[in-house]
């Protein structure tokens, strides 16, 4: 109950909050348009249209593509030259254009890819390690919602000209919350639900265009990445099988010198850490036992590239979480993309269907597909039994069990909404990941996100529940703020003090989405036991129904 109430009380304030939090507007670059250009007037409201056979097709091929270019780890540096400008020590300088900031970003997922992009637009020279030895999509489309948007139009027109014509917009359609199963309350005293029914209806398109921000779009991963690639920084700028074992400051204005796993050291001015959830750069940083990083997944991004390493990632993620200080979420996660033309698409782009101790998540994929998730409560740590001859379809079987759509239902005797079935029916086994879910407590008190010329962003700095869908967009913001700070830098004795800045304009606005996020799932999975006490069932719905508003208000700035 205290989270219900708390839940009100922030969701009431957030529009007062905004004004004050400590952010800065974008800044014009050469090229870019000002988000003070931009206007609810100037931006026109997408009007929904079915896709064409075309369309689909051209989405499913560029997807299919661009993991095959993934796969291959094209556009990434496959052999050292030896020549390599993080080979030579750097010393304290004036920064010029001709001399630059030296930037190492540990990491090449979404967060790592934007924020070298970002500090490339400044003229930085970049080099990104990733630890893995190719791109590994795990889950399938991203959200880039407006706040993300507005920051990569101002970080590179190009690459954000390529995301939108590369994406689906999902604004134009309903998104809320439903009642997966038939509820009554106790005593029969309140409204009867159906299965079905919808709980909460969210409008994301009228707060962007009042912000004059582009209507939110969902891409496929290792799409945004072939456009990042290609678009957002020089070729060869990624080095794979890059992960970093130590790194040791060199003093005031000197930089910092890099140790590889393969024993290959380099030196730069500044190095960011995006390397995800159990980040090294955050192990060695905050001092955290040598378990804290534990053996990432070897697909970029934290995506196992095989059934075997998810096995032993699910084991492994209990043990790092204790030593990184990461909390379990309470959740398990199946997620799948399928090639399926929903029932509902053309009126509805995103629904939870609610439940007891478990709910449905379904979102628009873009060419006819669907992406789902089934989030269960359970213990961390569980694997399903592996695929047999006899027993081909393990996951499938529980998740249909789990959402059985027929009597007697599922094991609380719940008969779900069919639409849950109608997606898990179209996927096949092979393409359902399953995964746990864990977050952190904000880093406002204590160890932060900076030391000297290192810092850290993304997942790394901020882990939250997926709930809001703001992951990889607190981490775009977080690359493009970074670049900012870092783009003041006259001497390289300055770095320490603009990463400080750095952190001091994010956390606060990072702090807020992580609580929401991690509200809002609590949130979720109690709504059953809610729903069941007269009053407050109803008194939950219109507190949600009623902050959604201001938390979309909240989200969709170009301030940050």
């Amino acid at each position: 109950m205290s989270f219900l109430v708390w839940f009100a009380l922030l969701a009431t304030h957030l529009a007062q909050v905004s004004s004050f939090l400590p952010v800065t507007p974008f800044v014009q670059t050469v090229g870019a348009r000002s988000s003070s250009s931009l206007s609810a007037a100037t931006i026109e409201a997408p009007v929904r249209k079915p896709e064409t056979i075309d369309r689909v097709q051209e989405v499913r091929e560029r997807f299919r593509k661009a993991s095959e270019d993934a796969a291959t780890a094209k556009g990434c540096c496959i052999g050292d030259t030896g020549t390599e400008w993080w080979r030579q020590e750097v010393e304290a300088r004036q920064v010029t254009k001709d001399d630059p900031l030296r930037v190492l970003i540990a990491g090449g997922g979404v967060a790592g890819l934007v924020t070298a992009a970002a500090c490339h637009a400044q003229g930085m020279k970049v080099a990104i390690f990733e630890q893995a030895s190719q791109y590994a999509p795990y889950g399938g489309p991203i959200q880039i919602q407006s706040n993300a948007l507005a920051a990569i139009r101002q970080i590179n027109e190009k690459c954000y000209e390529e995301l939108v014509k590369a994406g689906t917009v999902t604004a134009d359609r309903i998104s809320g919350l439903k009642i997966g199963y038939r509820k009554g309350v106790f005593l029969g005293l309140g409204e009867q639900y159906e299965k079905g029914d919808w709980l909460v209806r969210f409008d994301t398109l009228q707060p962007a265009l009042e912000a004059g921000l582009p209507a939110t779009v969902v891409v496929d991963r290792p799409v945004i990445q072939q456009i990042l690639l290609e678009y957002g920084i020089p070729e060869g700028t990624v080095r794979i099988k890059s992960r970093i074992a130590n790194y040791e400051e060199l003093g005031p204005g000197k930089g910092v010198k890099v140790l590889l796993e393969d024993g290959t050291v380099a030196y730069a001015d500044v190095l960011v850490g995006a390397d995800g959830i159990w980040s090294s750069v955050r192990r060695i940083m905050h001092e955290l036992d040598q378990g804290a990083d534990g053996f990432a997944a070897s697909g970029a991004a934290g995506g196992a590239l095989n059934e075997a390493e998810a096995r032993r990632m699910a084991k492994d993620s209990v043990l790092m979480a204790n030593n990184a200080n990461r909390r379990y979420s309470g959740f398990t996660c199946y997620a799948a993309l399928t090639e399926h033309k929903a029932s509902n698409i053309e009126d509805v782009s995103y629904q939870i269907l609610l439940g007891k101790d478990k709910y449905f998540v379904s979102t628009d994929g873009g060419g006819e597909r669907q992406q789902w998730f089934a989030l269960i409560r359970e213990e961390p740590g569980g694997v399903d039994p592996e695929a047999t001859p006899d027993n081909p379809t393990p996951k499938l079987d529980r998740l249909l069990y789990e959402f059985n759509n027929e009597e007697p239902g599922d094991k609380n005797g719940d008969v779900w909404d069919g639409f849950a079935h109608e997606l898990l029916r179209s996927t096949p086994e092979e393409a359902i990941k399953r995964r746990d879910l864990y977050d952190g407590a904000p880093l406002i008190f204590g160890k932060g996100w900076t030391r000297g010329p290192v810092a850290i962003c993304g997942d790394a700095a901020h882990p939250m529940m997926p709930n809001l869908g703001q992951g990889g967009c607190q981490a775009t913001e977080d690359g493009y703020r970074l670049s900012q700070e870092l783009a003041t830098v006259q001497h390289t004795t300055d770095v320490e003090g603009a990463l400080r800045t750095y952190y001091f304009k994010r956390v606060p606005r990072t702090t807020i989405i992580q609580i929401l996020a991690q509200l809002g799932s609590d949130l979720l999975v109690d709504f059953d036991k809610m729903m069941t006490i007269p009053l407050v069932g109803p008194f939950f719905l219109y507190m949600t129904q009623f902050s959604m508003p201001f938390i979309l208000r909240f989200l969709y700035t170009a301030k940050f």
